[in-house]
């Protein structure tokens, strides 16, 4: 009984944030190991241990469940790849895939499940989808624009912008990979999408 009692003392009740965030991050779970059309909001109420009411107090629609899980991992990823002003492209390049495979390993799901968007057959979601990647493509072409040496090759060659929205899908797509059991190391990793990325925006010789 002492130890019931104990229990619920030091049972807390979840914040509107604290909530929220565990509802996401049951959805980003689901979402990352079945297709859009395969989850149900009944599994991800009855995970999260709360009624399918409150779930629907949150996200009106599966729809409005699915934007939010993708929205989430889109904020994430912008914030851990964000440039840092006044430093050369070069300078933190490797630093930012760094940060952006940490995200990727450790947010495994959620990074399945973003990228499980655009195959979604719901065009809203997909709509969400497209919209955060052209944020990431906006951020990386606005570090571009600013860097010293990379700023003039972005003027002279309008091939650069669709090299560099060829480079995040090139990214994305060894992650994925690297995510179902590659050998290579998160150090080569990196190393293979720094030289991707340099080789399509360095300037001709």
């Amino acid at each position: 009984m002492a130890a019931n009692q104990g229990e619920a003392r030091t049972r807390r009740r979840l914040s509107t944030q604290e909530r929220r965030e565990q509802l996401l991050s049951v959805g980003a779970r689901l979402f990352s190991e079945s297709p859009y059309d395969d989850v149900w909001i009944e599994q991800v109420a009855e995970i999260a241990g709360v009624s399918r009411g409150l779930l629907y107090h949150y996200f009106p629609t599966k729809r409005d469940f699915f934007a939010a899980v993708v929205e989430r991992e889109s904020e994430r990823m912008l914030r851990m790849t964000a440039a840092v002003p006044g430093v050369p492209v070069r300078a933190q390049l490797v630093s930012g895939l760094d940060a952006y495979l940490e995200y990727v390993e450790t947010h495994a799901h959620g990074y399945r499940a973003f990228h499980r968007a655009d195959a979604a057959g719901d065009q809203a979601v997909r709509k969400v989808y497209r919209r955060a990647l052209a944020a990431q493509e906006h951020q990386m072409l606005a570090a571009l624009g600013a860097d010293p040496e990379f700023g003039r090759v972005l003027e002279e060659r309008p091939d650069v912008r669709l090299a560099v929205r060829g480079w995040l899908a090139f990214t994305t797509a060894v992650c994925l990979e690297w995510l179902r059991g590659s050998d290579l190391s998160r150090e080569q990793v990196r190393e293979l999408c720094a030289r991707a990325l340099l080789g399509v925006i360095a300037a001709p010789e």
